[in-house]
């Protein structure tokens, strides 16, 4: 076992404050805190003290991958499969869309071969992998997830009242099918010019009075605390196209590729597969390639009921079985008992809330909420005590 060294990446979108609430986490330089990551992707690899010297965690997994992953994930993945963070965001992350799994290994070889670099603002696939996404809150965690249903999406339109999109608008209620979404979500996100200036103004013209229900009133309010942020983008008009959900502490929600999403503000633990591709849609400055996201994007609606995660509820383990290999997680609620875990494949633990005891094969790891341990397969078994909680991923 190895306690983690871990990358704290200081994106815009970040809070300056949240990890220190919670995890005791410094800022001295008072900068956004948006992701903590716990694994051994390149962008941000964590690193553990091995034979007294500090190492990358990828390079301990290269120097022996069946010993640390286990045959099965080494001969599966060829590499640790998820990576896990604390994402904190006081400000919303742009609206996107991961790839599935072959479209990211297609779109990563074309860009090779085309000689793009991989830190270029043009690049799409940063690397070969898909990116399904758990979230599990640990504050209250609002976010935008999966196409709402079409009637829902219609209403929520001819509410807000743009006459240059009345034609669009019409001509997907009059054909409520994935082809016309597809169609209807093309047109707005390549709104450009005179035509994307009057859609935005019709949009935000009296705003404040716009919504005829208390959740289509909330969506309004959604989109006017967008403005001073994004004053003239397409994203504006994500709230009435995409579901709004609002998860407490404690809740969770899945993300599977080809779904658009955006996070909005809150605190949560986020695990994935192991990739960092992004195709964005909108509240962002960044690079949107609207062709490639089209590709990569399912026209398929989610009924907003359908969002939540339930996970299996056993003893002092809360589980969820999302439905990929890459991963899988367990939020474990501490005792001073000392339990026994069987390491099927490598691990990562988190504290989220008091101590945290780990004992195997004669060592000891303490943890203090915010820490987390790396524990390999060769370990096989370890126990574990403490007060408080536990996140621990898997798969």
């Amino acid at each position: 076992m190895y306690k983690l060294g871990n990358v704290i990446q200081n994106y815009a979108w970040g809070s300056k404050t949240a990890m220190a609430a919670l995890f005791g986490i410094s800022n001295p330089d008072d900068q956004p805190q948006a992701e903590l990551w716990m694994g051994a992707h390149p962008n941000g690899c964590s690193r553990i003290v091995c034979d007294g010297e500090s190492q990358l965690l990828s390079d301990v997994i290269e120097q022996s991958p069946e010993t640390v992953l286990g045959r099965y994930t080494h001969d599966k993945f060829g590499e640790l499969p998820y990576l896990v963070k604390v994402l904190s965001a006081a400000k919303p992350l742009s609206i996107q869309v991961h790839p599935k799994k072959s479209a990211a290994e297609e779109g990563y070889h074309r860009e090779n071969l085309a000689g793009i670099p991989l830190n270029a603002a043009e690049r799409n696939y940063k690397d070969p992998n898909h990116k399904p996404e758990m979230v599990y809150a640990l504050t209250n965690y609002k976010a935008m997830n999966g196409f709402r249903v079409i009637n829902e999406m219609v209403e929520l339109f001819e509410q807000a009242n743009c006459p240059t999109l009345a034609e669009d608008v019409q001509a997907l209620k009059a054909s409520p099918t994935p082809i016309q979404l597809a169609a209807f979500f093309r047109e707005v996100i390549s709104l450009t010019g005179e035509k994307k200036q009057f859609a935005i103004a019709e949009l935000m013209e009296n705003i404040d009075s716009k919504g005829l229900s208390p959740d289509a009133k909330s969506v309004f309010e959604l989109i006017a605390g967008f403005v001073s942020e994004y004053p003239s983008d397409v994203g504006l008009f994500a709230p009435l196209m995409l579901n709004v959900i609002e998860l407490e502490a404690g809740e969770a929600m899945y993300l599977d590729a080809e779904t658009p999403h955006a996070y909005l503000e809150g605190t949560g633990i986020e695990v994935m597969a192991s990739s960092d591709n992004v195709l964005r849609a909108g509240l962002t400055p960044k690079f949107m390639d609207v062709e490639e996201l089209l590709k990569n994007t399912r026209f398929e609606p989610i009924p907003a009921q359908h969002l939540r995660l339930k996970g299996q509820m056993k003893d002092n383990k809360i589980s969820y079985n999302v439905p990929v290999d890459d991963f899988k997680v367990e939020v474990i609620t501490l005792t001073e008992s000392s339990q026994t875990e069987y390491v099927r494949s490598a691990e990562i633990i988190m504290c989220l809330q008091g101590k945290l005891s780990l004992e195997s094969e004669g060592k000891d790891i303490n943890l203090v909420a915010g820490e987390s341990a790396f524990i390999p397969y060769s370990s096989r078994q370890y126990s574990y005590k403490g007060m408080g909680k536990a996140v621990r991923t898997f798969n």
